[in-house]
């Protein structure tokens, strides 16, 4: 694992692979693990770089002046972009990393976009697990270490409300991306305040979505058919939006098709 040292911090990340860069960003309360299928087959042609960002599930508190709004984040990750001077990239985002994406159109660093299974529109927070990531975000970071907690038994982790419908297969994962947020407070605060202001503006992708026809660029939209926290319907109209767009829907997953279908997605996103 890398590490870079930014605005907001010490951010790890992951380098492999060489050839056309792929730079791949995670969604709330994950990390960077969530690539690991696909990164597997993609890095034998491509260079894949993939940050774990302060979302949630990040080991490398941030420092106290740090932006965690999505917009924030999203400048982070331009500000990673820079550092590591990399052009001409292919950046894909799945759930909340999507929205990330979205937020980094105008960067003249992207060459293409991959958006997989993504919060976009008025879908902020998203379904079930997003409406309870902001309950719970209302809670100090003593008394969101113990409602966690819960989280160690996996029957609490396979809810509707918690990860149960955001991924058929990826348990283990799950399990792995709690351990931060439980074992160290400095953690746990930083994630109350990325779950105070990641939905404090309900109308950010919409206003974001305002900007998807301007950008000219190639575009794949990839979109879980069974997904029942991103509405497919945003998948089709994303692509719609998009002047290269172009929809694929992916069966037997949910939305963390990165764990559900690592194979199919890798010969997509290389596509």
């Amino acid at each position: 694992m890398n590490e870079i040292e930014l605005s907001a911090g010490t951010i790890e990340y992951d380098d492999v692979g060489s050839g056309p860069t792929i730079v791949l960003l995670h969604g709330l309360m994950m990390d960077s693990s969530l690539w690991a299928g696909p990164v597997a087959e993609l890095s034998a042609g491509h260079r894949c770089v993939v940050p774990t960002l302060p979302l949630g599930a990040h080991r490398r508190a941030t420092s106290p002046a740090a932006d965690l709004s999505l917009p924030g984040v999203a400048r982070l990750v331009e500000e990673f972009l820079e550092r590591l001077e990399l052009t001409d990239v292919t950046l894909v985002g799945n759930d909340t990393g999507g929205a990330i994406v979205q937020l980094m159109l105008s960067c003249d660093r992207i060459g293409r976009i991959v958006l997989v299974s993504c919060e976009a529109f008025d879908n902020l927070p998203p379904g079930l697990t997003g409406k309870t990531l902001a309950l719970v975000g209302k809670l100090s970071p003593r008394m969101l270490g113990l409602f966690l907690q819960q989280l160690r038994l996996r029957p609490m982790r396979r809810l509707p409300i918690t990860f149960g419908w955001l991924t058929k297969r990826g348990d283990a994962a799950t399990a792995r991306w709690l351990q931060p947020v439980l074992g160290d407070a400095a953690i746990r605060r930083d994630v109350v305040r990325v779950l105070r202001t990641a939905f404090a503006d309900r109308e950010l992708l919409i206003k974001a979505a305002e900007q998807l026809p301007s950008f000219d660029r190639p575009a794949l939209v990839v979109w879980a058919a069974d997904d029942r926290v991103m509405p497919p319907a945003h998948g089709r109209r994303l692509a719609e939006l998009l002047p290269q767009g172009k929809l694929v829907e992916v069966e037997d997953s949910y939305t963390l098709i990165p764990l559900d279908q690592p194979h199919r997605l890798a010969e997509l996103i290389s596509g």
